[in-house]
């Protein structure tokens, strides 16, 4: 299988690459600049030179993501899985009075429009057999579970949940399953060091759900690493 992830140079995006290499996938690794690779990533290349490539994909360039699905069309590429990393968390733990808007629309064009640019020019790709779209979501974007801070991350997480039902419906006939996954709170640059849970448990989780080893029975497709259902 083929995988494409996008915010692949670090966190969680370098752990699914990893989780997918290990278990014999080619990983295009999407981020920004792929020639500044930390140790971890260049040790990953080194080992698997044939199965990971690393690609710029920068999820607010919109003709970058179009570029790079015309190079892979022209190069007569597949995808077996799309998985939408790539997320920051602006104005955290701010309160609405004080927020910034330019920090919530940086959060609106990264957390919610990369995704939706990345099926607007990839989906075409994605043809091989039990293909899967991934959203990397959050607690944080449960509207049962709503609590005040972190607006910017938490109403762009929810609107990802909504993108993610609309395409699991556009996408249903092809038979690709589409999920919102909440990876937990993890060790990672977002995260911190207080979080409880190391980033390779939830891409081992997350792979198990695109290679279909764990198929949720949920009425919408909004769950958690292990494939449990999330709190609409």
């Amino acid at each position: 299988m083929n995988l494409l992830i996008t915010g692949a140079g670090r966190g969680l995006g370098l752990e699914i690459a990893a989780e997918a290499l290990e278990r014999g996938h080619r990983v295009f690794a999407g981020m920004r600049n792929p020639e500044k690779k930390n140790a971890k990533l260049s040790e990953l290349t080194a080992r698997y030179s044939d199965k990971l490539i690393c690609v710029r994909l920068d999820v607010t360039d919109e003709d970058g993501i179009a570029d790079l699905a015309a190079d892979m069309r022209r190069s007569g590429l597949t995808l077996g899985t799309i998985v939408n990393n790539a997320a920051v968390l602006e104005a955290r733990n701010t309160p609405i009075e004080q927020l910034d808007m330019e920090a919530v629309a940086r959060s609106f064009d990264i957390n919610l429009f990369g995704p939706m640019r990345a099926a607007k020019h990839l989906l075409p790709l994605l043809t091989e057999k039990s293909a899967s779209f991934i959203n990397i979501s959050s607690e944080a974007g449960s509207l049962t579970n709503a609590y005040p801070g972190d607006y910017p991350y938490g109403i762009t997480k929810a609107a990802l949940n909504m993108l993610t039902e609309q395409l699991r419906r556009y996408l249903k006939d092809r038979g690709v399953a589409v999920y919102s996954v909440h990876p937990g709170w993890m060790k990672t640059d977002m995260g911190g060091e207080k979080a409880p849970t190391d980033p390779r448990k939830s891409a081992i989780g997350i792979m198990d759900l695109i290679e279909r080893k764990v198929v949720p029975d949920t009425p919408f497709h909004f769950v958690d690493y292990t494939g449990n259902a999330m709190p609409i």
